[in-house]
């Protein structure tokens, strides 16, 4: 959907199966236990109906409580959620979607992806053979209806074209570490290209970015916080935002973004600013 075309929190993307998928997710990272299901309970009253978990944050029962709780029927609420690194491979893959599928009680996601893609530094002879194995399993998973969509997290442009070399299927999604002092621009115009949707996890900075006072002085022109401006940032870029929150009502200003257009000088002085604020975690390096 064109961006001024957009004025809520559900109005959408559209994958490239066709699938719509709301413009703004809600991140569930290091919620955990009751923290977590008040927080999605939260988001939900606010307007989210796009929910990301991940079988490695240990929240998806949680999460599933949550959704259940709501009263919102569940086919209106996409959700989320990701291979985490140790279940990759074909078998231990399908296995790991069922016990998914059953730890957030629910018959289908919406949206499976691998979490993150094998490397030379743990795996020099495999990962290649890993990724398009584990890659087989998430086609499988699509075609028996598992998953409505699937795609792949923290993916560089050389992981998805070793999977490419043997899919039948095209990643429909790519969810990146972006925000404003860490823009990836190889990995979105690389993906954008293809029309693999770029998702932000910590579109924030995981908070690094609250206090910049470059950002600080952008927002103001808006009359806005760093935080909606970070997040109008990626929707002007034509990229799905995923803040994360457990506050009530940083979780509701987080969706008061539509109001607003940052203006093309801006945008170019936030794509100017020094790399900051990003986690250091780069998928060739990590050692988990």
């Amino acid at each position: 959907m064109e961006l001024s075309n957009m004025h809520s929190a559900t109005d959408t993307f559209t994958l490239a199966n066709g699938n719509t998928i709301p413009c703004i997710g809600f991140g569930t990272w290091q919620a955990k236990g009751e923290t977590c299901r008040a927080a999605v309970l939260a988001a939900l009253k606010a307007g989210y109906r796009h929910i990301d978990t991940a079988a490695a944050y240990g929240n998806e029962p949680e999460v599933g409580a949550a959704i259940a709780e709501s009263g919102i029927p569940r086919e209106q609420i996409f959700v989320t959620t990701k291979l985490w690194n140790k279940q990759r491979g074909y078998e231990s893959a399908l296995a790991a979607c069922d016990e998914s599928l059953q730890r957030l009680g629910t018959d289908y996601l919406d949206l499976f992806l691998i979490h993150w893609p094998a490397n030379a530094k743990l795996f020099p002879d495999s990962c290649e053979e890993i990724n398009q194995a584990t890659w087989r399993a998430m086609e499988k998973i699509l075609a028996d209806g598992k998953a409505r969509a699937i795609g792949v997290s923290n993916f560089h442009p050389h992981h998805l074209e070793e999977i490419a070399q043997t899919a039948t299927v095209t990643p429909m999604v790519n969810q990146i570490e972006f925000n404003p002092g860490f823009t990836q621009p190889n990995v979105v115009t690389y993906c954008q290209n293809r029309n693999i949707l770029v998702q932000a996890w910590s579109p924030l900075g995981s908070g690094r970015l609250l206090n910049d006072a470059n950002l600080a002085v952008i927002a103001g022109h808006y009359g806005k916080s760093v935080a909606q401006l970070c997040i109008r940032f990626a929707l002007q870029r034509g990229i799905l935002p995923i803040p994360k929150s457990v506050t009530p009502a940083r979780i509701t200003a987080n969706l008061n973004v539509f109001d607003f257009e940052i203006t093309k000088a801006d945008m170019t002085t936030i794509d100017d600013l020094p790399v900051f604020g990003n986690s250091g975690n780069h998928p060739d390096d990590i050692g988990f």
